[in-house]
């Protein structure tokens, strides 16, 4: 799955969903689902960085993506319903979900933790995705097969001392993707998580901002995982969570 090499075209006629896709990570997922003729819808808070995106599929020949402007810190349920609702009307159904936008938060000591902090952390990594499926769902099963992809990190299958909000968080996002897993077990709709690892993105740098980043790997790098969990001919991966970057 490390080394998957799609079939030209292996995602005609599909319609793909990714969040965060302005740039880093969402964005080369968009670039390549649209590559392998994926219809894209582009979510994200930049607008400017969305319509990027966008001329960059256009100019690569890909199908017209969709741009849906959202900041999830403040998205309610009815943006989601409207969301979804509107995915019905033009698509008919939606074959693939990737939830990449996350937020850090403030790193430092758990005693010193903010209420504030903790909720933006948590409204944007963990009440949104679950917001958001949930409204997709009908969507998602409408769909002959689909999958949904969760981000997860290192720090959320091991806790780690000072990333406190960042990495519950990502343990709660870990949890979300195995319930619905198992609940829908043996039907047409596949969840797991991917951790990407150390990548070159502007998270990254936040996080580590002495760390020498040409070390790293470019999100376009990790991408094999991105479009092997979603092909549903060769993929039946379903409640796991898979690093990007394997050691």
């Amino acid at each position: 799955m490390h080394n998957f090499t799609p079939q030209k075209l292996y995602l005609d006629k599909k319609t793909i969903l990714i969040t965060g896709a302005g740039d880093g990570i969402g964005k080369q997922a968009a670039l390549h689902y649209a590559k392998f003729g994926a219809t894209v819808i582009l979510l994200g808070k930049t607008v400017v960085k969305l319509e990027s995106v966008y001329d960059e599929i256009i100019t690569n020949g890909g199908n017209e993506p969709a741009i849906v402007p959202l900041d999830l810190k403040g998205a309610t349920a009815k943006h989601y319903r409207d969301m979804a609702d509107t995915i019905n009307d033009q698509f008919g159904c939606l074959d693939g979900l990737l939830h990449n936008a996350s937020v850090l938060g403030h790193l430092g000591p758990f005693a010193q933790i903010s209420e504030q902090d903790w909720q933006n952390v948590f409204q944007v990594n963990v009440t949104s995705q679950f917001l958001m499926t949930q409204a997709l769902l009908p969507s998602l099963k409408k769909a002959p097969h689909s999958s949904v992809i969760f981000t997860t990190s290192s720090v959320g299958v091991q806790g780690r001392a000072y990333w406190g909000p960042y990495s519950i968080s990502k343990f709660a996002t870990q949890g979300m993707m195995q319930v619905l897993a198992d609940e829908y077990d043996n039907s047409s709709i596949r969840f797991n998580c991917i951790n990407p690892g150390a990548t070159k993105t502007t998270m990254r740098a936040k996080a580590f901002p002495a760390e020498n980043a040409d070390h790293l790997k470019t999100p376009e790098q990790i991408m094999p995982l991105y479009l092997y969990l979603m092909d549903n001919e060769k993929s039946t991966e379903n409640g796991q969570t898979i690093d990007a970057q394997p050691k």
